[in-house]
This record gives structure tokens, C-alpha cells and sequence, in this order.
């Protein structure tokens, strides 16, 4: 059938939407070694399983006849392009990652990548955060990126150090209460 009658289109129309999660230019990707065995079970996963799952739905409508009003064909391509297009990330990250293991850190005291840091605003509560990698990010776990605002304000502090925090409702300012890290 002419394409000129179907809504099918030689592009990958997913391949069109912007990154989700973007590292500004010259920025490593930092992450742990627990986050890089998250994303790397994830592609197994979609590699090994999901995605032959989905191929198998995909040629088993496709074998049916028209594919122009198959649900199931039509849904399978359409998850098949989200599978390609995530398998395609999750290999571009774990290529760029670079593991840090923040057991290893020697200067237990002042805030780096991995520490978790227990820090109290000026008028409020005490705070938890882990920094942590920028595909590992969980700000409702606490678990906030390490090119956040907050962590970059947290970065090089030492415990009982005042940092300043620059926010849309002005400066802040933040008292280190406590920097833990991994045991070795």
C-alpha cells in the first residue's frame, strides 16, 4: 500500500524528542556503583527480555493481515521504538559513566561525590541527602544529583561550615550538620 495512505513514516519519530536527562557540555557523568548496576540490569532487562517479548507480539500481528487497524501491531511498534530509543541511551550513559566509589574517599569530613550530608536551613528543619550521580537522582529519596543547586552549594563544605544557597526566593544559607560516608 502507498505510504501516502497510511501513518507510517521512514523517521523514527521518538528519535525527535529531546534527551530526558542532559548533562551540560564538559560535565562527566559521575555515578556510583550501585547506580551503574541499576542502569546496566535495566538494559539486560530490555535487551534480554522485554524487547524479544515485544517482537515476538510484533510479528505475530504482523502475520494476521492488515496492519492498518491491529492494535496489537501498532502498540508493539510503537513500544519496540521506546525500547530501541531507551536501550540507545542506557548504552550512550554507561559508556560516558565514570564509577566513583565514594567508600574510597580519604577526607571523611568535607562534602564530595556519594557523601550523604545532614544540613539545617537557617528556618528549618534538618535535612538528609545523598549526592549522587545524575541518572540516579531521587530528590523525594533524598537522593539529589550532584550538579543540583543544592549539592553544588553542599560541595567541598566541611561539617559545621555555613554555605550559602542561591534560591528564587533569595540567598539561604545552609549549616553543615554532618558529612557520612560508605564504610570501605
Amino acid at each position: 500500500m502507498n505510504k501516502a495512505f497510511v501513518k507510517e513514516t521512514d523517521h523514527d519519530d521518538a528519535d525527535d524528542l529531546p534527551e530526558i536527562q542532559t548533562l551540560p557540555a564538559g560535565v562527566k557523568n559521575y555515578i556510583t556503583a550501585d547506580g551503574y548496576r541499576a542502569l546496566n540490569d535495566e538494559l539486560m532487562h530490555l535487551m534480554n527480555t522485554e524487547r524479544p517479548e515485544v517482537v515476538s507480539v510484533v510479528s505475530w500481528a504482523a502475520s494476521n493481515g492488515d496492519r492498518s487497524e491491529n492494535g496489537d501491531y501498532i502498540y508493539g511498534k510503537k513500544r519496540l521504538r521506546e525500547i530501541d530509543r531507551r536501550i540507545r541511551f542506557l548504552t550512550r550513559r554507561l559508556a560516558e559513566a565514570e564509577v566513583v566509589d565514594p567508600a574510597q574517599q580519604p577526607n571523611r569530613d568535607q562534602v564530595f561525590f556519594g557523601a550523604t550530608v545532614t544540613y539545617c536551613p537557617a528556618d528549618g528543619e534538618d535535612t538528609t541527602v545523598t549526592i549522587v550521580g545524575v541518572d540516579e537522582a531521587e530528590p523525594l529519596a533524598g537522593r539529589i544529583s550532584w550538579i543540583s543547586p543544592v549539592a553544588r552549594a553542599l560541595l567541598r563544605a566541611h561539617v559545621g561550615d555555613t554555605v550559602s544557597l542561591r534560591t528564587p526566593a533569595g540567598i539561604q544559607e545552609l549549616d553543615i550538620l554532618d558529612v557520612e560516608y560508605p564504610d570501605p
